[in-house]
């Protein structure tokens, strides 16, 4: 119990470290200097981002990638790196709330992604440890059975190769899971640094340290970063991961973030290969990574709002705690947390910004399933701005009719947010500045794990000194007399 205790607190004593970024080299791409002019601005330099850039190149396009960091360190970053079209319980679902015809093509889009990935990768020659994976939903609940087995039948009727089975090599009993075969896993920033390093060698520009602050609509759209400096486009892609952009599509009211977390344990025994994800909650993810220090188990899960647990590190205590019932644990060298953005009905947004926004686009809410999510709205984008339609953008339009019938559920949700706004600020450490959030005014929420001021009601994430981590804020807190209420965006909207 000693041992167990003392390496809980080595590990929890440390910051936070993900294995993808320790594993790979730092980017230190330049800072948009001047003004500039080209067919399409991406803004976000994570998976969809430059998944986006490469398939317009490939179609002839000039392509400008804007990257308010560094790229590939966000969300991409800080994955479980599931390549798989298995999003949990979820295609029966779909076939309830929105017909068989929509649930086919999501199910379409992601198995696409899936081979887009493996082909890319294999043709162009990048070691990024993709192999084959099974993939599993599990329950150890008997309430869970029924689903399970609707989602088999679901999966099937849609073309995914689907199984039940009522056993796994898993160290705990379960009563049912469904597995999805030919999926699979990798190190998402050793695929993605490729394909950067393939965009800039044709002639695709990346700048890193260029946060868009201001989009004008005008023909072309002109872009301003926070150094002032300009970018024309005639179509401009928003993959920020949470939209910073809020007029007209009012998507801070569609949206709310989750945190969700991960221990990469080392283990006395084999691994049994597989990736894993239970039913019921609380979350319990698995899957293995082979790195220097030997063989990896990533066991992830403890997701909630963000900015509303006051001690954030209790989730990761009670991951280890789960990895001590079930592995022999020799070491745990890294820890690290993620933010997703959830939608109204669970399924992303990919496509045009509006419907009255032919030339502005957008790709977000992938709840916690990006590595396919991105890359299906990569190639969903590329169709709309080259062919004018994807054979998958209703399930994925932004606009979809389909929403309203999940919208009573989400406002219950998000019940929440309001008080937020004149909740109390919470004081450790003693704020040496000011903690409200600069995108609409929100009180911050200090997160205890990760030593940083939280918005709970649309996930900024600042530094204690006062930097942004995460957007939609595109001010820091030191200049937090810039701050837009919701009044006054309501205001500018209407």
């Amino acid at each position: 119990m000693a041992v167990k205790e003392n390496l809980k607190q080595n590990t929890l004593s440390r910051r936070p470290q993900s294995y993808w970024l320790d594993s790979t080299q730092k980017t230190d791409y330049p800072a948009l200097s001047e003004d500039i002019t080209t067919d399409v601005a991406i803004i976000g330099g994570g998976m969809a981002g430059i998944s986006s850039a490469f398939l317009l190149r490939n179609e002839g396009l000039s392509v400008v990638i804007l990257e308010a960091d560094r790229i590939l360190q966000g969300t991409t970053g800080h994955t479980t790196a599931k390549i798989t079209s298995q999003h949990n319980i979820i295609y029966s679902k779909i076939i309830t709330q929105m017909g068989k015809e929509l649930a086919q093509q999501y199910a379409q889009a992601n198995e696409a992604a899936i081979r887009f990935i493996e082909t890319t990768a294999r043709e162009l020659g990048i070691d990024c440890g993709l192999i084959p994976q099974a993939a599993y939903v599990y329950t150890q609940q008997d309430k869970y059975i029924r689903q399970i087995s609707d989602e088999v039948e679901a999966a099937s009727v849609l073309g995914i190769k689907a199984g039940y089975v009522k056993e796994l090599p898993l160290p705990f009993p379960v009563k049912a899971a469904v597995r999805f075969d030919n999926q699979a896993q990798f190190h998402p920033r050793k695929y993605l640094l490729a394909l950067a390093k393939e965009l800039t060698n044709s002639g695709v520009d990346i700048f890193e340290q260029s946060r868009v602050v201001d989009i004008a609509e005008d023909n072309p759209y002109v872009l301003t970063t926070r150094q002032g400096k300009k970018v024309r486009a005639s179509k401009v892609i928003i993959a920020s991961h949470y939209p910073f952009y809020n007029k007209d599509g009012l998507y801070f009211s569609r949206i709310y973030a989750e945190r969700s977390y991960v221990v990469a344990i080392k283990a006395a025994g084999k691994y049994p290969g597989g990736m894993y994800i239970s039913a019921e909650d609380p979350t319990r993810s698995l899957r293995s990574q082979s790195a220097k220090e030997g063989e990896l188990i990533l066991v992830g899960g403890e997701n909630h709002k963000t900015g509303q647990d006051k001690d954030t590190q209790r989730r990761y205590e009670a991951l280890i705690d789960f990895a001590y019932a079930n592995f022999e644990i020799e070491d745990i060298p890294y820890h690290w947390s993620t933010q997703d953005c959830m939608t109204l009905d669970s399924l992303p947004y990919v496509g045009h910004f509006t419907a009255k926004t032919p030339n502005l686009f957008l790709a977000t809410g992938y709840q916690k399933w990006g590595m396919t999510n991105s890359t299906a709205s990569a190639l969903i984008l590329r169709d709309l701005i080259v062919k004018g339609e994807s054979p998958w953008q209703e399930v994925y339009s932004p606009s979809r009719l389909t929403i309203s019938a999940s919208a009573k559920s989400f406002v219950v949700e998000n019940l929440n947010v309001a008080e937020k706004f004149i909740g109390g600020k919470l004081s450790p450490p003693a704020a040496a500045i000011n903690t409200t959030c600069t995108h609409m005014g929100c009180e911050l929420s200090w997160n205890t794990a990760e030593k940083s001021w939280d918005c709970p009601c649309h996930g900024s994430r600042f530094s204690s000194e006062g930097d942004i981590i995460e957007g939609p804020a595109v001010q820091p807190l030191k200049d937090s007399h810039d701050v837009h209420t919701i009044e006054k965006l309501l205001k500018d909207d209407f």
